[in-house]
């Protein structure tokens, strides 16, 4: 067997791994956004805090990306995949300890733990590329991406069947069943086998400095991209389920906006990257931004149950297409000794932008409603396509990377 077919077999047990993996991560995450607010709103002492539980979330997704990434280098990806587990099973018992004792500051510190989890979550799909030969890895990010699909539907529905178990504290046992989800993930991923990265050829090229690259006008267009379609999901995403309890409506209601969200969220990265090859990231993302801007108009048009569910699907797909086709125009401005450095900073970015959103978005919410929040979208997305505009009619838009 040559090497390159070993390595795709690895690669291929590895993405299998993986893909449960990401399903019990995304699962964690979509505890957090269908239940954040809604807590937030029963301990928070003041109505606009209610989403800051969020908020911390996204912190620390933001907060985790550099250090995750320098473990992983030391350490190699297993060590690290088991940390953020860890970091998932601990948020799971804070949170529960917080709703039982009705301590804010301690459900804000255990969606933290969360964020973190999740960030090491991110970096699923990138390992499993690892040992993929060219021919392989986009579908080995394909196997990993799916995982998504199913923690859309599994997320929600535990939040379903553990909410009202132990009464009066409602969700305490959603948070233990998550803890425990953290755990049986901590143990799939005992079973990955990714090698340690090799250590760097002396006199092998370092790419450009991320001072050179972050003056680069694509590299630019694509951060603002990337930013406004995750902030704008995550600013609208943070505030729904408590709208539409504050709008009369269930929690089974809000979970299932919650489920199909996040279904559509990743369902569409089976054909996003084909999208991209085909007609270019920046139509690709063209098209996200009109869609998350359609999505706020569903919202600002009604506050039934099928005005939310279809804007929070529209709301998904919508980031998928902005936020995949911005990261493959990172990708195509980077040469290989760059990749990773770049990418971290991106996400970096991106995940510290998400949290001001977060922040934003309980106040907007109780100090001046659903319709607000919605109106807030337009601005960021005329701005994303007017740098668009301006890449395409310039000589920026025709930028070859280095290599």
């Amino acid at each position: 067997m040559t090497a390159e077919a070993e390595g795709d077999r690895l690669a291929r047990r590895n993405a299998l791994i993986l893909a449960g993996a990401s399903a019990l991560a995304g699962a964690n995450a979509a505890v957090v956004f269908a239940t954040g607010a809604i807590v937030g709103s029963m301990l928070a002492p003041s109505p606009s805090l209610a989403t800051v539980p969020v908020s911390c979330f996204v912190v620390g997704m933001a907060a985790g990306t550099l250090p995750g990434g320098m473990i992983t280098r030391r350490y190699g990806r297993r060590v690290t995949f088991w940390i953020g587990t860890g970091c998932g099973a601990v948020m799971g018992l804070l949170a529960c300890v917080a709703v039982l004792k009705g301590l804010f500051w301690l459900f804000c510190c255990a969606t933290f733990f969360g964020g973190l989890y999740a960030s090491v979550a991110q970096s699923y799909r990138f390992a499993a590329a690892d040992t993929a030969s060219p021919a392989f890895r986009p579908r080995a990010i394909s196997w990993v991406m799916a995982g998504g699909i199913f923690a859309g539907v599994l997320g929600p529905q535990l939040v379903n069947v553990t909410m009202g178990i132990w009464p009066p504290y409602r969700f305490a046992a959603s948070y233990l069943a998550q803890a425990v989800v953290a755990i049986i993930a901590m143990g799939l991923l005992s079973f990955v086998r990714i090698p340690l990265p090799p250590p760097p050829v002396e006199g092998a090229p370092a790419g450009r400095s991320l001072a050179q690259i972050m003056r680069e006008p694509r590299f630019i267009a694509a951060l603002i991209c990337g930013v406004v379609s995750y902030a704008l999901m995550n600013l609208v995403m943070t505030s729904a389920p408590l709208a539409m309890q504050m709008c009369g409506l269930s929690v089974s209601d809000s979970n299932t906006a919650i489920q199909w969200h996040v279904v559509a969220m990743y369902a569409p990265s089976f054909i996003t990257g084909s999208l991209v090859t085909r007609f270019g990231s920046p139509r690709v993302i063209i098209a996200g931004l009109a869609l998350i801007a359609a999505a706020a108009g569903v919202h600002l048009a009604g506050i039934t149950v099928w005005h939310f569910w279809i804007g929070m699907v529209l709301l998904g797909i919508g980031w998928n297409f902005g936020f995949v086709g911005a990261t493959a125009m990172v990708a195509e401005i980077c040469a290989p000794p760059e990749r990773t450095k770049v990418q971290s900073f991106n996400d970096f970015l991106i995940f510290g932008t998400m949290a001001v959103g977060s922040f934003s978005s309980g106040h907007l919410l109780a100090s001046y409603g659903w319709s607000l929040v919605n109106d807030v979208v337009f601005p960021p997305v005329v701005i994303a396509l007017l740098v668009l505009g301006w890449l395409r009619f310039s000589r920026h838009g025709r930028q070859v990377p280095a290599v």
